[in-house]
């Protein structure tokens, strides 16, 4: 059974153990926390560890799940509580700790059932802390390549829908911390620095949501340049994908508040994507 599976099953299976009158070893187990590891089954220790991480103790479930591998290395249950103590982990927020048991269930089981949701805990604890880095996008391109191994290593799982929805927010994550350095410097008037920002969104994030505006904010720098013809290659590709939004409006008035008109001129980087993009010419 999936490690995902088991969790929400646990409420139902520890009414059940408590249910069992007849078995005082195991009420004895979840009353007392001084039961010396060493003397119970792994089992046992497992069940401890659910038992913890259902109390809202994920810090001492990942550590009793630790015990269950210590002490029962080569049995079933260390197997599953190797990916258990990575979401108990993840669920105490210490991602470092999430990843490192994620990925050593990846090296010992690489075809284990719960591969999927350890390749899927591994990516989590990239994408989790993305708010976190600041404009320091290491973890976000690890986030990355994690829910890619999820997408292609896994297609069929449970977890690979909900990786492509992530790896597409992380994507446009990185896309807007472009822009936003972008727009940093073209408020500075350091137009060539901002001009380099937009054009990696431009040719490297097309399929982001920040791609209409970075196009806009091109014909605002090149104009500011006074390099006209790149000015109206970017707002002729702003026309033809994205006629509709506020940013080719905002471009047009721009261009022809100058006596320009949106269209593909010149031979720059522009020129190339518009005929890659309007015209359907990528060689």
């Amino acid at each position: 059974m999936p490690a995902a599976n088991r969790i929400t099953r646990l409420t139902v299976l520890l009414t059940l153990v408590f249910a069992l009158s007849g078995c005082e070893r195991a009420a004895n187990l979840f009353a007392s926390r001084d039961v010396p590891l060493e003397s119970l089954a792994a089992e046992d220790i497992y069940r401890r560890a659910e038992f913890e991480l259902e109390d809202s103790n994920p810090d001492e479930a990942a550590r009793f799940f630790g015990e269950v591998e210590r002490l029962y290395p080569y049995s079933e249950w260390a197997k599953r509580a190797l990916v258990m103590q990575a979401f108990a982990y993840h669920r105490d927020r210490d991602y470092e700790a999430a990843r490192a048991s994620a990925q050593r269930y990846l090296e010992f089981y690489p075809g284990g059932e719960d591969a999927a949701y350890a390749q899927y805990l591994l990516a989590l604890s990239y994408y989790d802390q993305i708010d976190d880095v600041g404009r320091d996008q290491g973890l976000t391109f690890q986030a990355l390549q994690a829910l890619r191994g999820v997408i292609e290593g896994y297609p069929d799982s449970e977890y690979a829908r909900s990786a492509i929805l992530k790896f597409d927010l992380a994507f446009d994550h990185l896309a807007g911390k472009e822009m936003e350095i972008g727009r940093f410097y073209l408020s500075r008037d350091h137009h060539t620095a901002a001009i380099n920002r937009f054009r990696v969104v431009v040719e490297d994030f097309q399929t982001t949501t920040h791609t209409p505006e970075a196009l806009y904010r091109l014909v605002e720098a090149y104009l500011s340049l006074g390099l006209v013809d790149e000015a109206q290659t970017a707002g002729a590709i702003l026309g033809y994908n994205y006629q509709s939004t506020e940013w080719y409006r905002d471009a047009y008035t721009l261009l022809t508040g100058r006596g320009l008109r949106p269209e593909a001129r010149g031979d720059s980087w522009l020129s190339a994507v518009y005929r890659q993009v309007v015209r359907g010419e990528w060689l």
